[in-house]
């Protein structure tokens, strides 16, 4: 077995990569899959959410934004550890699988970056007493979560198939295509399940 520098290396980023990978991905289903239908629940009285929003959010967002940064950061040092030569993207599967997950992750990243977090801070900022934000302002942040929701299933698919072909489904390129499919379909299908979570535990 190889011990060398460059493989304990390669090791540790993968492991970091997985590890700020979940740290982004949880928080993002858990803003999209959870919070949402919170917010949208006629029992969580408006004067509660004044209250407890920011505390929830600020908190939530600040490892959500890290979570992003450091997923890409760690992504690209695995690109430039394992995948230097630019022609395997696209001579191999497997190069595409990395190539999508490099492409889908940029764009969740800046979404992230530029468009939720800037808008999020205004809005709880509002919450806290500060000025009232444009109503297309939360309307924007939602778009942007919900384009990343459904890239995120296919980002892992990249992440998990780009470093190990074993993985990767078959087919070669049309295994791709149909896994990037059905991962939106899933994606679809708990957006429909979600706010119907059943919360009364108690029927007495």
């Amino acid at each position: 077995m190889d011990f060398s520098a460059t493989t304990l290396l390669i090791s540790l980023t993968r492991w970091a990569h997985y590890i700020a990978g979940v740290m982004w991905i949880g928080h993002l289903w858990f803003f999209n899959f959870v919070n949402s239908n919170l917010q949208a629940d006629a029992k969580y009285p408006a004067d509660l959410k004044k209250v407890v929003n920011p505390l929830l959010m600020t908190r939530a967002l600040f490892f959500f934004r890290w979570g992003a940064m450091f997923t890409l950061i760690t992504g690209l040092m695995l690109l430039g550890l394992l995948w230097h030569d630019a022609a395997r993207w696209t001579a191999t599967p497997q190069g595409a699988y990395m190539a999508m997950g490099v492409i889908f992750g940029g764009i969740m990243w800046r979404n992230v970056w530029f468009v939720i977090w800037p808008r999020q801070k205004k809005i709880i900022a509002a919450m806290q007493g500060g000025p009232a934000v444009d109503p297309e302002i939360p309307k924007q942040a939602a778009k942007a979560s919900r384009v990343n929701t459904f890239l995120s299933v296919p980002l892992l698919l990249g992440m998990m198939c780009g470093g190990h072909s074993e993985y990767m489904l078959p087919g070669g390129y049309i295994g791709l295509i149909v896994g990037v499919g059905v991962g939106m379909v899933l994606v679809g299908q708990c957006y429909r399940w979600a706010p119907k979570v059943e919360t009364q535990i108690f029927k007495g």
